[in-house]
């Protein structure tokens, strides 16, 4: 089992940036992919980006995807998702989440995923 802690969110303005952070711990060995997802007041949990992690091959969702980076440093098992261009409509809890299933490619849903952090809240303001 993996556990996960994120960091680095916060409040900024339309059109800034924010990089947010997922630290791993516990059996970070077998890990394949890690996850970013978000979730706004009322609406349901949605994947934005992804890692595979054995060649950092990257996926994400077409509403961010071209604003938001995910990476990875294994060395320090952290991973990372730079955001800019920030909108309002971004504003949300970050989760990351981790598995060490093999698909072969990154998990673009909740149902790869086994373990979660507590999330961290980003809020862009206009």
């Amino acid at each position: 089992q993996v556990q996960l802690v994120e960091s680095g969110g916060g409040s900024v303005l339309t059109g800034g940036s924010l990089n947010i952070s997922c630290t791993a711990s516990g059996d970070t060995s077998s890990l394949n992919s890690v996850g970013w997802f978000r979730q706004a007041p009322g609406e349901k949990r949605e994947w934005i980006a992804c890692i595979y992690i054995p060649n950092s091959m990257t996926g994400y969702a077409r509403s961010v995807k071209g604003r938001f980076t995910i990476s990875q440093d294994i060395a320090t098992n952290s991973f990372y998702l730079q955001m800019s261009s920030l909108r309002p409509d971004d504003t949300a809890t970050y989760y990351c989440a981790a598995t060490s299933r093999e698909f072969g490619t990154c998990g673009r849903g909740e149902g790869f995923y086994n373990d979660w952090g507590q999330g961290t809240q980003v809020t862009v303001g206009s």
